[in-house]
């Protein structure tokens, strides 16, 4: 299979500071990880910001907020938006660039130039709402992506399988009332940030599968096989997209789930062999958390693996 990995160097110039978890050493862990030659065959692709970016983050997020945030990043220093968001001079150009990569992503696995691809991107984006950023995220970049599909690519009916430890709140937001996208959401609960209950439907299109502190990949692995899956599979999306999420990891300092990298293998594979039914295996994945760094980057790489069909 061809899998293209979208990574740039700019994504280094969003400085959170020294001892904020969301630091530029995470990218620099997952291209350590897959700097062997076990990912020889991975496509390494270096995104180019688009012309029109700040239209297609437009469909997710007011022109407003997005004005606000690049009015806001400061030309010297740090800025906070709030007690966990962060904004540094090169923070704006990061999470445009960020955007843009995971929607040239999807331009090239909608094309059929590869089967699928992996976008190491930062800021992450699954919290930042309408209007609102937070939880380290400023533009939500796997929402973007899936408006960006709708509108410019014909897809109809996404998925979107969310296995970050932390709820996708800004995601399940944006496409709480679209019947023609699902958001399926594997987090702790009760953690920030404090969204993601059962209850929480939207029209039928949203399934949040909580995880109790010090669940392990068995809880896990069980809720995926009777939940998600089986609505993954009834759904038939024409497109998948994955928030890769790696902090349900057993190392992670930011949550309590005792996941391992097999974990994250596997859920991989699980999407995989559902895409592969229903659409040609299209997979855009996303990075979102992941705070300890060789649980990420060994993780990163389990998933890496999986979505180029290694065993």
């Amino acid at each position: 299979m061809t899998t293209l990995y979208f990574y740039h160097d700019d994504f280094l110039r969003h400085d959170t500071g020294e001892f904020h978890p969301e630091s530029s050493a995470r990218l620099t862990s997952i291209n350590s990880a897959l700097n062997t030659p076990a990912f020889d065959r991975l496509t390494r692709m270096t995104p180019v910001l688009l012309d029109d970016i700040e239209e297609h983050i437009a469909l997710i997020h007011t022109a407003d907020y997005i004005q606000t945030i690049h009015r806001t990043t400061p030309r010297h220093g740090q800025a906070s938006l709030d007690a966990d968001t962060v904004l540094s001079p090169g923070s704006y150009q990061a999470a445009l660039l960020a955007a843009s990569a995971v929607c040239g992503a999807l331009d090239r696995v909608v094309a059929k130039q590869a089967d699928n691809a992996f976008c190491a991107v930062r800021p992450p984006g699954h919290h930042a709402e309408e209007s609102h950023a937070m939880g380290f995220c400023l533009f939500n970049n796997i929402a973007v992506a899936a408006a960006y599909a709708r509108k410019f690519h014909g897809v109809d009916r996404l998925a979107i399988v969310d296995f970050d430890v932390h709820h996708g709140n800004g995601t399940q937001q944006a496409f709480y009332r679209t019947a023609e996208v699902m958001y399926a959401s594997s987090h702790q609960m009760p953690l920030f940030p404090g969204t993601g209950h059962p209850s929480e439907t939207g029209v039928g299109n949203i399934v949040n599968v909580p995880l109790s502190a010090g669940d392990t990949g068995i809880q896990f692995r069980e809720k995926y096989r009777n939940i998600i899956l089986p609505a993954l599979r009834k759904f038939k999306p024409e497109l998948i997209l994955l928030s890769a999420g790696f902090d349900a990891h057993k190392a992670d300092p930011l949550a309590s789930i005792m996941l391992e990298s097999e974990d994250f293998h596997w859920v991989t594979r699980q999407v995989m062999e559902i895409a592969a039914t229903c659409c040609s295996g299209r997979i855009i994945s996303v990075l979102e958390g992941g705070y300890d760094l060789p649980a990420l980057g060994e993780s990163a790489a389990a998933h890496v693996s999986a979505l180029m069909n290694s065993q």
